[in-house]
């Protein structure tokens, strides 16, 4: 009987099935990379504004709390965009004829709000309060990272639900005294587990229920 098969067939046979599961497994991790980019999350990459505001000079350099502009942070769900009048507080006396700062003069002489591209945005499925993050000791930094070091505001944290789940299976690390919510270079005195645990017992955070889905799915 004719022999049907070469020789090398067998060894051919292995090397396909080899390169398709390379194949398949080089697609897997590019599918998976892809969707962890920056591209896709959204992080650092700076949409351009109508003013070109730096957190890194006022929140850095001349050291501005975090609540004299978003103002509602710890009363409400939102932070808050800080109206043209916070801006005017300090503008109408310096800078007053800068080029750049002509959308805020201008913003200020029509009635109408300075059309800010948000950042940080979760999507309309997430429920989200800023003011319970931060009555329980949840510092700024956690989730916007080095903001006061940006000259140009980006997303820090991709804000996926794994981001989320990371921090409500076990907070503490993240915990800090209410005294240094919005300090950017703040770290732990000694453990910051051990810490941690004291601000969440202090602030009554019932461990367990946090990762239930109607906490961030109403």
């Amino acid at each position: 009987m004719a022999q049907i098969f070469s020789p090398a067939a067998d060894t051919w046979l292995r090397m396909s099935l080899l390169a398709a599961l390379s194949i398949l497994a080089g697609g897997t991790v590019g599918i998976v990379g892809f969707a962890r980019s920056s591209y896709m999350t959204s992080t650092e990459f700076r949409p351009p504004q109508p003013v070109p505001f730096s957190h890194r000079h006022h929140a850095g350099e001349l050291g501005i709390d975090c609540r004299y502009c978003h103002s509602g942070v710890e009363t409400s769900r939102r932070a808050g965009l800080p109206p043209t009048e916070t801006c005017m507080t300090c503008h109408s006396q310096i800078w007053t004829n800068a080029s750049m700062l002509e959308p805020v003069r201008q913003s200020l002489a029509d009635h109408q709000p300075i059309p800010w591209t948000r950042v940080a945005k979760l999507p309309d499925y997430v429920f989200f309060r800023h003011d319970v993050h931060i009555a329980k000791g949840v510092g700024c930094e956690s989730c916007h990272g080095r903001i006061d070091q940006m000259a140009l505001t980006y997303r820090a944290e991709a804000f996926t639900m794994e981001f989320c789940l990371e921090c409500h299976r076990d907070p503490t690390p993240n915990l800090r005294p209410q005294d240094h919510i919005t300090d950017m270079a703040w770290k732990p005195a000694a453990d910051a587990r051990s810490e941690g645990e004291a601000t969440a017992a202090h602030e009554g955070i019932r461990f367990g229920e946090l990762t239930h889905c109607y906490v961030c799915h109403r």
